[in-house]
């Protein structure tokens, strides 16, 4: 269970940065203002502050790179297998533990004898 959950903020992280990726501003689009396009001090230059975009994007990148650690460590995990019903069986029959015999059919010759006694020829 906790493995799905993992699973689906990981894909609505990875949606959301692909998103906010597509969205934002890239400093590629500046480089023709320094070439006349407009009044921009550097063509590369540094940016000012951090928008809401970028900022949005950090925090999913940090929530997907988290994520993924976890989901790796779910997966690497040794999980005890549920047992089936012939699982069982199996390791009855593996370890010698006899199962309890069948009981025997009453014949009608044999109603009176003990259980323990052989039967009569």
């Amino acid at each position: 269970m906790l493995h799905d959950v993992l699973l689906v903020i990981q894909l609505i992280a990875g949606i959301c940065i692909i998103i906010l990726v597509l969205l934002q501003h890239g400093q590629g689009a500046d480089a023709g203002a320094g070439f006349g396009a407009g009044a921009s001090g550097t063509v590369f230059g540094a940016r000012g502050a951090t928008t809401a975009l970028s900022r949005a994007t950090a925090i999913f990148a940090a929530v997907f790179m988290l994520n993924s650690v976890a989901l790796t460590y779910l997966s690497t995990r040794t999980h005890e297998q549920h047992k089936t019903i012939l699982d069982i069986a199996g390791q009855t029959h593996a370890t010698g533990a006899k199962a309890p015999a069948p009981a025997a059919p009453q014949n009608a010759g044999t109603a009176g004898k003990p259980a323990g006694a052989p039967p009569k020829p």
